[in-house]
């Protein structure tokens, strides 16, 4: 697939210091530095789900080592083990509900979604991803969820990390969207089963979060 080229427009009439549009494709959005005002507060709130649900490397049904640590807040939280994917409302590491998810995580979710032309998102999921360098994320889709009407809504903390967003079937070639601390991708509609993924993370020190990237994927999963 060939890479449409990135067409900015401003959210905001007073220049680049403000939030960005660029669209991936049909119902795919990029929102440069949206999160960026609110980072302080959402690693607040993560240092709070993580405290009571703290990151694990998950196993794939095939016994493979996820690369990237994960946990979940929310009324479900995504896992994966020998006996497959799905969503559940339990942690299996304390057999405990899920924290609650944030206020500021859920506000800024649905903020985003709007932004990006889907109208009152409400997740009951957020997946929350943590890359040191070397991690990555295959090519894969995000199906396991009921709904498949409402928007994915991926927001990047830390470290730059390179965004794979492909097409509809795995072979063909991937678009490289560069993400840095703050900034939003949002995909639904007609982009709701395109292939994505991240490459692997490149050595590097964050001012906040160091040596990492930290990744909220919200969803409506039930």
């Amino acid at each position: 697939m060939a890479a449409e080229p990135d067409t900015p427009l401003d959210l905001f009439a007073d220049g680049d210091a403000q939030p960005r549009r660029e669209t991936l494709g049909p119902g795919a959005v990029l929102l440069r530095s949206f999160a960026s005002a609110r980072a302080g507060a959402l690693l607040a709130a993560l240092e709070e789900v993580v405290q009571r649900s703290p990151f694990r490397f998950m196993t794939t049904p095939g016994g493979y080592r996820m690369s990237v640590a994960m946990t979940n807040c929310g009324a479900a939280g995504w896992v994966t083990d020998r006996s497959g994917y799905r969503y559940d409302a339990l942690d299996p590491l304390s057999a405990a509900c899920w924290p609650l998810m944030p206020p500021v995580f859920r506000e800024l979710a649905a903020q985003a979604a709007g932004a990006a032309g889907f109208a009152e998102f409400e997740p009951d999921a957020c997946l929350i991803n943590r890359y040191q360098p070397g991690a990555r994320l295959s090519l894969h889709q995000d199906k396991d969820e009921r709904d498949l009407s409402s928007p994915i809504v991926s927001v990047s903390l830390g470290l730059p990390a390179v965004f794979l967003f492909g097409a509809h079937r795995r072979a063909e070639r991937p678009r490289r969207v560069p993400l840095a601390h703050g900034d939003v991708v949002v995909w639904g509609g007609p982009a709701r089963l395109r292939f994505h993924g991240v490459q692997p993370l490149k050595e590097g020190r964050h001012p906040d979060l160091g040596a990492c990237r930290v990744n909220l994927s919200f969803r409506k999963a039930r």
